[in-house]
């Protein structure tokens, strides 16, 4: 039977190589890694919670979301461990050669280029497929979508979740393919033999999990994903000054060598390339809780609700679009933008929700005009659709309107403004919509 969310989070180490890494590598982004181990404690660092009995209800709430098949959280941890150990495997076999040789720790760490670049470029950016695919699962989006994360990426990744893609610039990327690492696996993936890349060790460990019908279609995800996060990567670089040179001078002060190489070369090739999975356990944790600190501590509902008539578990529009679970984006007035959400509960017309990827001091009650769900994967190159809900600004009345793409042509929208009659329907410019 799979363990249970609470216990991979019991069972986190909290001392290994591969936390002395993370360590060392808190300074490219200083106090966003803290390494939460134990549910419990996780619970209350997360959500201020101190309650023993609200605790206990968090934990029981957790454990059914992450077993629940309807949910992404399982399959999310299956995906980090998964490539995690395909990895270790290819980095162990790659590195045997080396156990007979007295090397000096920083010299090993800036020479760690056992790989052949074009193996080291597939590893890395299949990494970057599964976190993609991972934040999928997670957050409820039913397709993994290469712009959506590189958006999330840039915006709300912190914690865990920033400190697992820092790590892969800095262990999979500067380190073994050096300061233009993103060139190098830019030219290897133009020129590289798909056939070839569908038998490397990696990519048929997490084959299944691939979008695509073949090897052909899954190597072309794989690029999307690298092309979607690569400008990401080189403003961390450009922005901390990140180079090999003062990666290993870090992790030197952080990890003490032992007199014979040999045992620290083993606990490296054993456990240093574990930071996905444990990261990624520490990311499902940090989502799942929050989500069962809003179901079981739901603020009471507006006073305006409190005296209609029974709750529904669904809006009185007569749809169930935007039921209890279901995955939203909300628009935000002040920020003129569409935040990503779940729906914790609904009464009438009002929906409780939690932001993704925000603490529950942000959840709130919010109307349907200001929710909607949407299907990225239909989206034209702008990210809108037909038939997709939005919202258009009127300049006249300095004003956001809600309305629906009719049609859409080039970088114009033909749009039907919602609870209004067909005469104001109208085209409008790229500009004008959100």
């Amino acid at each position: 039977m799979d363990k249970s969310i609470v216990q991979l989070v019991d069972e986190l180490p909290s001392d290994n190589i591969s936390i002395k890494v993370l360590n060392a590598l808190n300074y490219v982004a200083p106090g966003q890694w803290n390494n939460l181990v134990g549910f419990d404690n996780s619970v209350r660092a997360i959500t201020g919670e101190t309650d023993p009995a609200v605790i206990q209800r968090i934990r029981d709430r957790a454990v059914s979301l992450y077993h629940d098949p309807q949910n992404g959280y399982q399959m999310a941890v299956k995906l980090y461990q998964t490539i995690d150990k395909a990895d270790t495997a290819m980095a162990t076999a790659a590195l045997a050669n080396k156990v007979g040789e007295k090397i000096g720790f920083l010299s090993f760490l800036s020479n760690i280029t056992p790989k052949a670049d074009v193996t080291q470029t597939i590893d890395l950016v299949l990494k970057i497929a599964i976190e993609i695919i991972a934040f999928s699962k997670i957050n409820g989006i039913p397709s993994p979508n290469p712009q959506e994360f590189a958006k999330s990426l840039a915006d709300n990744y912190q914690d865990a979740s920033l400190m697992r893609m820092i790590a892969l610039v800095c262990i999979d990327g500067l380190l073994p393919l050096g300061p233009d690492f993103l060139g190098k696996i830019h030219s290897i993936l133009t020129g590289a033999d798909v056939g070839a890349v569908a038998q490397n060790p990696v990519f048929l460990a997490v084959n299944t999990a691939l979008p695509g019908n073949n090897p052909s279609e899954k190597f072309g995800f794989i690029t999307q994903a690298f092309n979607s996060v690569q400008g990401w990567m080189n403003g961390l670089v450009a922005k901390t000054g990140l180079t090999p040179q003062s990666i290993t001078s870090h992790l030197g002060n952080f990890i003490q060598i032992a007199d014979d190489n040999l045992d620290f070369v083993a606990a490296f090739l054993d456990q240093t390339t574990n930071y996905f999975e444990h990261t990624g356990i520490q990311s499902v944790a940090r989502a799942i809780i929050l989500r069962s600190h809003s179901l079981v501590k739901a603020e009471t509902p507006p006073p305006a609700l409190q005296a209609s008539t029974a709750p529904s578990s669904a809006a009185k529009s007569g749809t169930n679009q935007y039921g209890v679970s279901k995955n939203v984006e909300v628009w935000d007035e002040e920020e003129e933008d569409w935040y990503q959400a779940t729906i914790e509960k609904v009464e009438n017309d009002q929906f409780f929700v939690n932001y993704i990827g925000y603490g529950s001091s942000y959840n709130e009650w919010v109307g349907e005009d200001e929710i909607r769900i949407r299907e990225h994967g239909s989206s034209d190159s702008n990210g809108f659709a037909v038939n997709q809900k939005v919202k258009v600004w009127d300049e006249d009345n300095e004003d956001w309107y809600s309305a629906s793409i009719q049609k859409i042509q080039g970088q114009q929208y033909y749009v039907h403004y919602l609870d209004y009659d067909s005469s104001y329907d109208e085209w409008v410019d790229l500009e004008e919509i959100r």
